[in-house]
């Protein structure tokens, strides 16, 4: 784009777009920012723009649609005063249609698959929605699915409709009406490519046809999670019949083609795993002050892919900010949920770093020698304060042995604090090298193994015991 919008810019436009009081908080849906990502962006020279969805009033894109859905189910007769609106739903979908639905005054009844974060869930339920949670590892056509279970909820309910997100032809309507003109307006046509995903399918198709049919040299590129099927079947033209596999980002991808997406206005799809678009989420959040969830970090992380691939500064690429990292608090932004699914790196520290924190006024390695006598060794641990030894013999490591055994031993047998260490030791500690990762040598820790050598350069120069990494672990 030619053109930046100035601080300035930005409050008079507010000025103007709030200049009046609204009749309601639907009338506020729509219209949210496009704003210049100049972060994560550094080193691109293809200018990157994000669609703002989270400055809606619920809180993400899915807000659009919810209020165009139910007035869809009006028109036709199906939903009736003080009747009850059911649907299958990531938990955006079902805010949106909670807030259209409280000043409607319909009753919500949503099914979510269990691995939406609680945020979500919560957040639904205090605008007054009863949830079901069902299982996500359950195939498509299962009658405990999340779709499958909203269908039947729906027809068993009197007065009830589906509200359809997955195929509801208002869903996609929405975005042909609203989100695509505005975009084209806000880049003043010179939008080049639109990046967006696909669960229900409706953003991507509605703000496809409507840009395509301004200028259809216009790419629409699709970010699809790595365990989706769709990016599979678009390469395939259907004709596949790909598996799909679990994966953690929310509310996009799907194991089957939703009949709110049109695949034919795509033009290409790019894979992203949960990892890099978790990352991705939180490098927005740090770096351009945008809060994002995992689904705008992965549509991002496509964006980004794709601006690097064309390396143009006339071309303009917009990506999809869908909702709001609030919803995402214990997951995305949980450093130890990351750590637990591996999706967070982690700097690895070395044993030789573990070694360093110790107190430097300890000996670097205390033993003791095999002909040693057993009261000899409980001398030298109490003397040092530490509750193991290395038994050497010379530089070698033959064996080792431990106060509390030493101490059990001794009161069932004095005679036993005469034996010589080597009549009585246990196993030896296992060897490091000093570069070696502290979760690995944690692995080796255990009752029987209560420490590791460290050698560094062949020479043995400390010892780290089941207590130093544990000690390490939790400074972390």
């Amino acid at each position: 784009m030619a053109t930046t919008v100035s601080a300035d810019d930005v409050t008079q436009g507010e000025h103007l777009r709030h200049r009046l009081p609204y009749d309601s908080v639907l009338e506020t849906i729509g219209w949210t920012p496009l704003i210049r990502l100049s972060r994560v962006t550094k080193g691109t020279r293809t200018p990157v723009y994000g669609k703002a969805e989270f400055f809606n009033p619920g809180g993400s894109v899915k807000d659009r649609i919810g209020l165009q859905m139910i007035e869809s189910h009006e028109r036709a007769g199906r939903l009736k005063p003080g009747g009850t609106i059911v649907e299958a739903t990531a938990g955006n979908t079902g805010i949106g249609l909670a807030i259209a639905a409280a000043l409607k005054g319909y009753r919500c009844i949503f099914t979510m698959p269990d691995k939406m974060s609680q945020e979500k869930v919560r957040l639904v339920r205090a605008f007054g929605a009863e949830v079901i949670i069902t299982p996500t590892a359950v195939a498509p056509d299962h009658p405990q699915n999340y779709v499958q279970m909203a269908k039947r909820i729906a027809a068993e309910t009197p007065g009830a409709v589906l509200a359809g997100q997955f195929e509801n032809p208002a869903n996609p309507e929405a975005h042909a009406t609203t989100t695509g003109p505005e975009l084209w307006e806000q880049t003043e046509g010179r939008i080049t490519h639109f990046v967006a995903a696909a669960g229900t399918g409706g953003t991507i198709t509605g703000v496809g046809h409507y840009l395509k049919s301004k200028n259809p040299a216009i790419k629409i590129i699709a970010a699809d999670p790595m365990g989706s099927v769709l990016a599979e079947l678009w390469r395939t033209k259907g004709e596949g019949h790909p598996t799909g596999a679990p994966y953690k980002v929310e509310g996009v991808g799907q194991d089957y083609i939703p009949k709110t997406l049109d695949m034919d206005v795509v033009d290409e799809f790019i894979t992203v795993s949960d990892k890099d678009a978790f990352a991705m989420a939180r490098k927005l959040t740090r770096e351009e002050g945008l809060f994002v969830g995992g689904s705008a970090g992965m549509i991002t992380h496509a964006a980004l892919t794709l601006a690097r691939r064309l390396d143009d500064p006339n071309a303009c690429v917009v990506t999809f900010l869908c909702d709001t990292g609030e919803r995402y608090l214990s997951k995305v932004f949980n450093d130890e949920w990351l750590r637990e699914n591996q999706l967070l790196d982690v700097e690895s520290t070395s044993i030789e770093a573990v070694l360093g924190r110790k107190d430097a006024s300890t000996p670097v390695i205390v033993g003791v020698a095999p002909g040693a006598s057993v009261r000899q060794a409980i001398r030298l641990m109490a003397l040092h304060d530490i509750s193991q030894l290395p038994v050497l013999d010379g530089t070698m490591c033959v064996g080792s042995v431990a106060e509390s055994q030493l101490t059990s031993k001794s009161l069932a047998d004095p005679k036993v604090l005469d034996l010589s260490v080597g009549d009585v030791m246990d196993q030896p500690f296992p060897v490091v090298e000093a570069g070696q990762p502290v979760e690995s040598v944690a692995k080796l820790l255990s009752k029987s193994n209560r420490a590791v050598l460290m050698r560094k350069d062949g020479i043995m120069q400390g010892i780290v015991t089941r207590f130093d990494v544990l000690e390490y672990l939790m400074g972390r």
